[in-house]
């Protein structure tokens, strides 16, 4: 394979995979109840909102950061479940018994 053609290769498999990971990125979930909770429904909306500007930064640098926004938005996400972990302990302990 020439050189351009090598190249063209390269540039669709990157393509492709910025593709891919971008469609596998999701904003973490919102799935606790305002009314019951409303100081953890605000953490979860701050969760949303700064992995959602963690993911415009990585494309505006073309997700040139080293693996450490993606570990960013790992860790976001990890925070989100620990919210909704949170949530549950508590409705389980004002749950009658």
């Amino acid at each position: 394979m020439n050189k351009p053609g090598k190249r063209l290769l390269l540039a669709a498999v990157l393509g492709a995979t910025l593709a891919g990971a971008l469609l596998m990125a999701k904003t973490p979930a919102s799935n606790v109840s305002a009314q019951r909770h409303p100081n953890l429904v605000a953490a979860q909306k701050a969760c949303a909102q700064a992995y959602d500007k963690i993911t415009a930064a990585q494309k505006a640098n073309e997700f040139d950061m080293g693996g450490h926004a993606q570990r960013a938005k790992d860790l976001i996400d990890q925070a989100n479940q620990e919210l909704k972990l949170s949530v549950e302990s508590s409705n389980e302990s004002a749950a009658p018994k």
